[in-house]
């Protein structure tokens, strides 16, 4: 499966439907959470963590995730590009597909996107670290 974004909620936040604030971290608070390789992301009807499956389960691993940190929306010409640092599980005991982040802050917990990793990773009595890409966790290129 590929990463991608959870088409609802943005459909949902663009017909100001959803108070979704990606820059407000006062407001709205991220997490990002793992899943096996048996859970398969629908980028069309999945919107809440509910419809979330497979989370991962392990040492230095709690049910829905962490929260990230230092979380930035940014714009540049025609791309827009939403960030946080990187995420670490210490001491950890896990194996992951693919990480969910959402918005734990909203009613029902929005899906925001979805980070295929490829393979499994794994970690053993050590750090897993998700270190998201240098451009971003992700970014809209609006231009034509």
């Amino acid at each position: 499966m590929a990463s991608g974004m959870y088409g609802i909620t943005f459909l949902n936040a663009l017909k100001n439907d959803l108070a979704l604030d990606l820059d407000d971290t006062t407001a709205d608070r991220f997490k990002v959470m793992l899943v096996t390789s048996s859970y398969t992301p629908d980028f069309g009807t999945h919107d809440f963590k509910a419809d979330v499956t497979n989370e991962v389960v392990g040492t230095g691993y709690s049910a829905g995730g962490e929260s990230l940190t230092s979380v930035t929306l940014t714009q540049s010409g025609g791309t827009i590009t939403f960030d946080a640092d990187d995420v670490t599980w210490a001491s950890s005991t896990i194996t992951a597909r693919g990480a969910v982040v959402y918005d734990d802050s909203l009613v029902n917990d929005p899906l925001i996107a979805y980070i295929d990793f490829g393979a499994d990773k794994s970690s053993s009595a050590g750090d897993f670290v998700l270190s998201f890409n240098a451009s971003g966790i992700f970014t809209l290129d609006l231009t034509p």
